[in-house]
């Protein structure tokens, strides 16, 4: 049984000044479908966030159904897709009686029955828990703190994965020697995140669930939710695939890629990383305004198919028009090769130690914001535990907002 792990897609993600990353995705698309055909896989695992938002663009959706229905013609005789926490399991799941008749599994959210999480598939059983709201695993408690909250949290995570290992059918199949895999959209204990690039999952308590909270009887536990690929708590066979294509400039020197599993009856399987090639490079060019200019002039950008991307941070004392002069210059030189979407940001070289600092951070608009991270800055000036309440709070209005109207909460401010 030849198992493909993959999550994080992100379609239809709009970076840095509106660009979508359509032809980034499909040429990924295009190679993962080729992959596919020539290792031979049985199942595909996408283990959440396929969208990046809960409205995806029209161009995105196309991307996914053009792709799964291409997979008819790879070999591949089944695909599991999970919600992740940018994704609508109300959108997801619109078409999920159709796919089903493609033998392409669709949890996009938490089903009121949860026998509907176990897919027992030919030599396989798979466990596809979805991202796990608070509606789906916790309701307030009056008087809680906010560390009670958190445990709260953990243990009910913990509890919706030993109730699914223990379903009937899971233990029977087991014992009867087909593996056993489960999925996840969460941060998990140790998981290390990039910031700016990964939001928060469950909010206010990030990072409580470890390894030790997935039973035993899961063979392997395919993440999604941090894009850098890693493995969690020490345990070979709990695993972030990672993001195909960098999300951001923090993850530009990941690796890409996809995991391969191949099982041989119960046990953990063995596992191979396949690289994904990068179709387009995020470049920084941080420096002094020289050593920018001679970097954007010597950057060679052949061993990649598409204009690489580029933030370019100067540190100078010439004036901000004169510095936007020269860097246009060199860019314009080298067109062909790399392009600043959102041109060059300055910083003076004798600015204040603390302006220097706040200088280096990218600079970003309020549209590139999620809902979350503007509330998590307003309140990050408030004492500790007032924040973690009123942020509790806020995630829970958010939430019920969502249910409420899924379609027009698309989750960006």
């Amino acid at each position: 049984m030849r198992v493909l792990h993959t999550a994080d897609w992100h379609l239809g993600q709009h970076f840095l000044t509106g660009q979508e990353r359509i032809t980034e995705q499909q040429l990924f698309l295009d190679w993962l479908l080729q992959t596919v055909r020539a290792e031979g896989v049985d199942t595909l695992v996408i283990a959440g966030d396929i969208f990046d938002n809960q409205t995806p663009s029209y161009a995105a959706q196309e991307l996914y159904y053009t792709f799964l229905v291409k997979m008819q013609a790879t070999g591949c005789r089944d695909i599991v897709v999970v919600g992740g926490n940018h994704d609508s399991p109300t959108m997801l799941n619109a078409s999920r009686q159709l796919l089903r008749q493609l033998r392409i599994h669709v949890v996009g959210g938490v089903p009121a029955d949860p026998a509907e999480q176990v897919l027992a598939l030919p030599g396989l059983v798979v466990c596809a828990v979805p991202f796990l709201r608070d509606r789906d695993i916790r309701l307030a408690v009056a008087g809680e703190t906010p560390d009670e909250r958190q445990f709260r949290v953990r243990d009910s995570i913990a509890s919706h994965y030993l109730a699914i290992s223990e379903h009937d059918a899971v233990r029977r199949l087991r014992e009867q020697d087909v593996p056993v895999l489960a999925t996840g959209h969460l941060y998990a204990a140790g998981g290390e995140a990039r910031e700016g690039a990964e939001r928060d999952v469950h909010i206010g308590g990030l990072g409580l669930v470890g390894a030790e909270h997935f039973p035993a009887a899961f063979d392997y536990v395919a993440l999604g939710h941090l894009h850098r690929p890693q493995v969690v708590g020490g345990r070979a066979h709990i695993r972030y695939s990672g993001s195909p294509v960098p999300l951001s400039f923090t993850e530009a020197d990941d690796r890409q890629q996809v995991l391969l599993l191949n099982f041989e009856g119960v046990g953990v399987p063995q596992i191979t990383a396949i690289p994904v090639p990068v179709m387009r490079r995020l470049q920084r060019f941080h420096g002094e305004l020289d050593e920018v200019e001679a970097a954007i002039l010597a950057y060679d950008n052949e061993a990649f198919r598409l204009v690489a991307w580029a933030d370019v941070l100067v540190r100078s004392d010439e004036s901000p028009a004169e510095v936007q002069r020269r860097v246009q210059a060199v860019l314009k030189e080298r067109r062909s090769h790399v392009l600043a979407p959102r041109g060059a940001r300055h910083q003076r070289l004798t600015e204040a130690p603390d302006a220097a600092t706040a200088a280096t951070s990218p600079l970003e608009l309020l549209h590139e914001l999620t809902v979350d991270e503007v509330f998590r800055r307003r309140v990050a000036g408030l004492p500790p535990e007032r924040a973690a309440v009123l942020t509790a709070t806020f995630g829970e209005l958010r939430q019920l907002l969502a249910e409420a109207d899924p379609l027009a909460w698309g989750g960006t401010a």
